[in-house]
């Protein structure tokens, strides 16, 4: 067959499959940056950028460039998605529901409270609805997104007291992200947004009581354990809680289909490492913290009520106001609903018998 005729019709799967590439190899050169909302210290989730800079220069034989830059060096970590919109970079490393300030749904491009695990987003964004739901609310900001990672289900935090019940919350002063911050106010708490560079001196000085950032892998470095003795679980607020590549607009359009194929399968080979180093790392660290005097503890069950009980009755007063939200959270909640009663007799019933197993 014409070699020719053979991309053609091959298309750019096809293509790197058969070890050919003259079509990537004919593509003008590219260079972008991506502004990340991590310090270079987590390499876990600051990683999943570098990873993706990694397959996109060398699926093209280095002719797309990307640079990846962390929070604070080309714009503040909380002022990516401003940055991508108004084309300052072309793209951005993320998770959108920091800016739920700017409308509650960029919480379900990431986690709500009593949402989806890291498996179930998954299949909500790749086969579900979610895809499409989030790429239309995202260009309202000139955004085309991709999956980039997920910490799969995290910690609940670090608190300087011990949380007996629900009246502990009352008054406390939490670095929450997204919208667990929402449901955290409605049982009595306290939230505050803080960067993952801040929150240790705030964590010390008292300023805050606690502090949730990901697991005990990255909660390790940045020492919370020091400050901080008592460590909950779960994170009730982030069960499968997902990152993003924002890219502007523009930016987006002016790649050619070849490019813009690559750009989409790096996204998908870091969202699947990024979470595959989590699950891999996380166990040794939660070891080691027990082990220098970490306190482990489970939410009260009242706590666990009372959240569950809000954060409902927040998303239906959302669906009210907000006709973003009650489209897409119509189709979140009724793929949960299906993805429960699915992982009830599967994974959940699986994952109990070995968790009691003497291994």
């Amino acid at each position: 067959m014409d070699r020719r005729s053979l991309i053609k019709n091959a298309g750019i799967a096809g293509v790197l499959a058969t070890g050919i590439a003259p079509a990537v190899h004919a593509q003008p050169a590219i260079r972008w940056r991506i502004a990340s909302s991590f310090p270079k210290s987590l390499d876990t989730i600051y990683g999943a950028a570098e990873i993706f800079a990694r397959q996109v220069r060398a699926m093209t034989g280095g002719k797309f460039e990307v640079s990846v830059h962390a929070a604070g060096e080309l714009m503040p970590a909380f002022g990516v998605v401003d940055g991508v919109q108004q084309g300052s970079v072309e793209a951005a490393h993320t998770a959108p529901y920091y800016f739920f300030g700017k409308d509650e749904c960029f919480g379900l491009g990431t986690a709500i409270p009593f949402g989806l695990n890291s498996r179930q987003m998954t299949a909500w964004m790749y086969e579900g609805n979610g895809g499409k739901l989030m790429r239309e609310f995202y260009s309202k900001y000139n955004i085309v997104n991709f999956p980039m990672g997920n910490t799969g289900a995290q910690m609940g935090g670090w608190y300087r007291k011990e949380i007996k019940s629900l009246a502990d919350m009352k008054g406390m002063k939490m670095r929450i992200g997204g919208f667990g911050g929402k449901v955290l106010e409605r049982i009595g708490g306290v939230p505050q947004n803080i960067p993952a560079g801040e929150i240790y001196p705030a964590l010390e000085k008292g300023t805050i009581d606690a502090a949730e950032w990901v697991g005990p892998y990255d909660d390790q470095k940045l020492g919370f354990n020091k400050v901080a003795p008592f460590y909950y679980y779960p994170g009730w607020w982030e069960g499968g809680p997902q990152l993003d590549i924002f890219i502007n607009q523009k930016a987006w359009d002016a790649l050619t289909p070849e490019y813009k194929a690559i750009v989409e399968s790096a996204a998908a080979h870091a969202h699947v490492a990024t979470q595959a180093k989590y699950d891999a790392v996380n166990p040794g660290a939660l070891k080691q913290l027990v082990g220098a005097g970490t306190k482990l503890r489970e939410f009260p069950k009242d706590v666990m009520n009372a959240a569950f009980k809000e954060a409902m009755a927040l998303y239906e007063e959302l669906g009210v106001k907000n006709e973003n939200w009650k489209k897409i959270y119509a189709d979140f909640s009724k793929f949960r609903a299906d993805q429960n009663l699915w992982f009830r007799f599967t994974e959940a019933t699986f994952d109990r018998f070995m968790q009691a197993q003497k291994l």
